[in-house]
C-alpha cells in the first residue's frame, strides 16, 4: 500500500471509497487488493488498514488491483502527482451498454497535490482537469478508452487562510490547473505505458497474495510522506 501523511492544513476533493467528497483531510491511502476482491465493506477494510499504519483523523482511502509498488511520480512546477495504473478492463465512459457488476476496486488511481489554496469550485475544476489529462495520456499511450469503470482521483490543496489569496480557477489553462494537467498526464502516461509492457510480457497485474515481504511504499508529495 502507498500512504501519504499530509498532516493538517490540506483540503481534498476525491472519489475515494473512504473519506471521499470535499473537505479537510490529513492523509491518503492507496491499498492494493487481489483481483476478484469480494469484501462488501471496503470502507471498513480501508479504515482497518489506515489504523494499522497509525493514520488517524480524517483521510481518504483508495483501492486498486494494480501493483502499487509500480507507482509513478511526476511533478510540474510545485504540483505533484502519484499514479497507479492497471488496465485489465479498459472502457469508455459513455459505452452504449451498461451491465451492473459487483463493486470492483479502481485500477487507475490519481493522487495530486497543489501547494496553493483554491475555492471549492476550483477544486472541483481540478478534479475534472486531472481526469481530462488522464484520458489524453491513455490515448497517447495507445489505449482506446477513457479509463476503467472504477478509477479514482484525489486532489489536495492548501486550506485557505484569512487575508491570503485563494485561487478561483482550476481548469487546464489556469495557473495551477495547467501544472496539474501536465503532472497527471506524465504520471498516467508512464504508468499506462508500463502496464502495456507488463502485459506484453505476461506478468501478473497484481500479486497473487499478500506475503510477509510486502511493505508500504511512500511516494514523496508536497509535504513529508509517512
Amino acid at each position: 500500500m502507498l500512504a501519504w501523511h499530509a498532516g493538517p492544513g490540506w483540503r481534498m476533493i476525491g472519489s475515494a471509497v473512504l473519506g471521499g467528497g470535499l473537505g479537510e483531510r490529513e492523509w491518503v491511502l492507496n491499498a492494493q487488493v487481489r483481483p476478484g476482491y469480494d469484501r462488501m465493506d471496503p470502507e471498513a477494510h480501508l479504515r482497518e488498514l489506515a489504523t494499522g499504519l497509525g493514520l488517524t483523523g480524517p483521510g481518504m482511502g483508495l483501492m486498486t488491483a494494480a501493483p502499487v509498488d509500480a507507482f509513478v511520480h511526476a511533478a510540474d512546477d510545485e504540483v505533484e502527482a502519484v499514479v497507479t495504473a492497471g488496465l485489465g478492463v479498459p472502457t469508455w465512459a459513455a459505452a452504449p451498454d451498461y451491465v451492473p457488476t459487483p463493486y470492483r476496486p479502481g485500477t487507475i488511481n490519481i493522487v495530486a497535490a497543489i501547494p496553493a489554496a483554491l475555492t471549492d469550485a476550483a477544486l472541483v475544476n481540478c478534479a475534472t482537469t486531472a481526469t481530462e489529462a488522464k484520458v489524453q495520456a491513455l490515448l497517447d499511450a495507445g489505449y482506446d478508452c477513457s479509463g476503467t469503470a472504477s478509477d479514482a482521483v484525489c486532489v489536495a490543496a492548501r486550506v485557505p487562510e484569512p487575508g491570503r489569496h485563494v485561487e478561483l480557477f482550476g481548469g487546464p489553462r489556469s495557473r495551477w490547473g495547467a501544472r496539474l494537467a501536465r503532472a497527471v498526464y506524465e504520471a498516467v502516461y508512464q504508468a499506462a505505458s508500463a502496464d502495456v509492457a507488463r502485459r506484453a510480457l505476461g506478468e501478473a497485474a497484481a500479486h497473487p497474495a499478500t506475503t510477509g515481504a510486502c511493505t508500504g511504499a511512500a511516494p514523496r508529495l508536497v509535504s513529508s510522506p509517512s
